[in-house]
């Protein structure tokens, strides 16, 4: 019990190996002028819902994968598996999920709400950037609307919601509005201690 302590301990002081591994491809991608946004639990973490990950995701177009795998497979990083868009970080042995440009979120099905460009990144407080949190609600909600075993995507959107103190009529795409109300509608609710 004591080493998960000092796992989520080392995650919130961003000295986790899941911050090593994004500083890292962070910098051998601005190193490569490859457009790139941070996605998933470490955007969760800069947009105020504090919560651990066990990997980095990372969004890139088709072409900024290619180039990256190009110049950076072999020297630091490795394919998760043989044909993936996923790679492992060597230093920290760290999975690198990548999300691409066009892809839809959740079941991969069309829908209308798709993976963006990375040029839509802000800052984040790691320094690198990170999804707006319009767009990161937007994803983690159409991901669990179609994939029913991505439950924690649910409870990003809410505690994101909880968190930033958001508004009910918040502004998001359509396809997850009702879903949006629904979550803003639990956020409201408080455990009493």
């Amino acid at each position: 019990m004591a080493e998960v302590f000092e796992r989520a301990g080392a995650f919130f002081m961003s000295r986790s190996p899941q911050h090593e591994a994004a500083r890292r491809i962070t910098q051998a991608l601005d190193a490569a002028g490859i457009p790139y946004v941070i996605a998933g639990g470490m955007a969760v973490n800069a947009h105020g819902h504090r919560r651990t990950t066990e990997d980095v995701d990372l969004l890139l177009t088709r072409e900024g994968l290619a180039a990256f795998k190009a110049q950076w497979l072999g020297r630091g990083w490795v394919d998760a598996f043989a044909g993936s868009k996923g790679m492992r970080d060597t230093e920290s042995n760290v999975r690198v999920d990548v999300l691409i440009t066009g892809d839809f979120p959740g079941d991969g099905k069309e829908k209308p709400v798709a993976f963006p460009d990375p040029s839509i990144g802000e800052p984040s407080p790691d320094g690198y950037p990170v999804l707006p949190l319009r767009v990161l609600i937007e994803l983690k909600l159409a991901s669990a609307m179609t994939a029913a075993h991505r439950m924690q995507d649910y409870a990003d959107a809410m505690n994101l919601i909880r968190v930033n103190d958001l508004p009910e009529d918040f502004a998001v795409d359509p396809y997850v509005a009702e879903k949006y109300r629904e979550m803003w509608r639990n956020a409201q609710v408080r455990d009493d201690a």
